[in-house]
């Protein structure tokens, strides 16, 4: 059987749409009311920059929230529509596990994000994540190497760094000379430095060869070089120093200098625990053999690039980035993106094979047993 051609469409009738009649839902006022969570702290943890960044961000106009601009200290639900330069955010109002590193820092290396020197930072070289940034717990100066945490929580941070909370650290001394049973006393007691008293809650010998001896620290607080002008203060200048505790967390043998190591998630828990923090109820997730391999295995960090603020890019307009099909790639990768390479032309002298040069078939020769069998 034939089968019937198909009937063109009129292109000049109307084209018939179906009608929709929605009931509208009707509001139970009894229902508890929608949580909401400030806007510039759900634009911080998706990794858009600082919650400081944010509030200028949504200062200078440039978010909407269900097509109205923000107001900076704005909250918002997981219902409404974020967006910024037109473009729609994906916010995350459902807490997750944060991630933490433990990164053994050579000298010669700064803790600081924005350097006008250009030198080495410990953030060059850190893993990318998804929603969120790194923060580092503490810091250390160039010359000082050891234990360095950093995590993607700012209130475990906050938890380990803020002075009322006094968290132990731990370092080992190397100085050039050796204490007396009063100078270690009197740094037991306390010294007045420059921008107040400080102490060492324990100092301990671990003896020494020549005129270097070493010393294990243990002090509640960490200010700027304070290790270093607690053994000035004698007149004994440091020759290394080095963190090898952090409150509960311990520097691992394994973890040689430059290398890092990420917790596993029941060490996480741990660590929120400790801290007195809520731990996300969703249930952990579960990881492959070859992601458990990785997650135990300490490695070398690779310096990569950082991601911008969402406050130092341009603005985007939205009408000219979909017409161009850019789809808000910034002005730099406009010009530099790749060209496909153009078709390879033939060579002019190239000679094609024609039949004749093929050799023509030979016949079968027998050979002496079988001749005659025909």
């Amino acid at each position: 059987m034939a089968r019937p051609f198909k009937q063109q469409r009129d292109p000049q009738r109307p084209v018939r749409r179906p009608t929709t009649n929605f009931t509208p839902l009707a509001v139970d006022p009894d229902a508890p009311a929608v949580p909401t969570q400030r806007l510039h702290k759900l634009l911080a943890l998706a990794g858009l920059g600082s919650r400081r960044d944010m509030e200028e961000l949504i200062a200078s106009g440039r978010v909407t929230v269900n097509g109205k601009v923000a107001e900076v200290g704005a909250g918002v639900t997981e219902h409404d529509v974020v967006r910024l330069d037109s473009r729609p955010l994906r916010l995350p109002f459902e807490p997750e596990l944060p991630q933490v590193l433990i990164y053994h820092k050579p000298e010669g290396e700064i803790v600081s994000q924005d350097d006008p020197e250009g030198r080495a930072s410990v953030f060059d070289k850190l893993p990318k994540v998804k929603h969120g940034k790194w923060i580092a717990i503490g810091r250390l100066d160039m010359n000082t190497s050891g234990l360095l945490i950093f995590t993607t929580s700012g209130e475990l941070a906050n938890r380990f760094m803020h002075p009322r909370y006094e968290v132990e650290r731990e370092y080992a001394v190397r100085i050039f000379g050796e204490l007396t049973e009063g100078q270690i006393a009197q740094l037991k007691e306390g010294i007045e430095l420059e921008d107040g008293p400080a102490n060492f809650d324990s100092i301990i010998p671990q003896g020494g060869e020549g005129a270097n001896h070493w010393y294990q620290v243990i002090l509640r607080e960490g200010r700027n070089r304070e290790v270093r002008r607690l053994f000035e203060a004698f007149q004994l200048p440091v020759s290394r120093l080095m963190r090898v505790r952090f409150g509960p967390v311990n520097l691992p043998p394994r973890v040689k200098r430059g290398k890092m190591l990420k917790l596993e998630q029941k060490e996480v828990v741990g660590l929120l625990e400790w801290a007195d923090l809520p731990v996300p109820k969703a249930p952990l997730r579960q990881l492959t053999q070859r992601e458990k391999l990785k997650s135990t295995a300490v490695f070398t960090p690779k310096v990569r690039k950082q991601r911008v603020s969402a406050l130092d890019r341009p603005p985007r307009d939205a009408a000219e980035g979909d017409a161009k099909g850019y789809r808000g790639k910034p002005d730099s990768a406009r010009g530099t993106a790749a060209k496909k390479p153009a078709p390879r032309k033939p060579a002019a002298n190239r000679r094609v094979r024609q039949t004749s040069d093929l050799n023509a078939p030979q016949m079968q020769k027998k050979n002496d047993r079988n001749r005659g069998r025909g």
